[in-house]
């Protein structure tokens, strides 16, 4: 997949494309680098549907998300 390919289904009308993108991109790549083509809110969105597609990455990015919120980060 192109990195073009992969920008146009993470802006995908089909919800469950850009679900499957974005835990994709959660599980293969740095944090860093995920925030880099979604924002925090983005995901936050999508959680209940992402969740199924972090595999072991899962523990990770809910740990990540509960500490942001525990400081008070904001999402947008």
């Amino acid at each position: 997949m192109t990195l073009e390919r992969f920008k146009r289904g993470l802006e995908s009308a089909d919800c469950e494309e850009r679900t499957y993108l974005i835990g994709k991109l959660m599980r293969q790549a740095k944090p860093d680098d995920v925030f880099t083509f979604v924002s925090p809110g983005s995901i936050l969105a999508l959680w209940p549907r992402l969740e199924k597609y972090l595999g072991s990455q899962r523990e990770f990015w809910t740990w990540l998300f509960a500490t942001w919120k525990a400081q008070g980060r904001d999402w947008r």
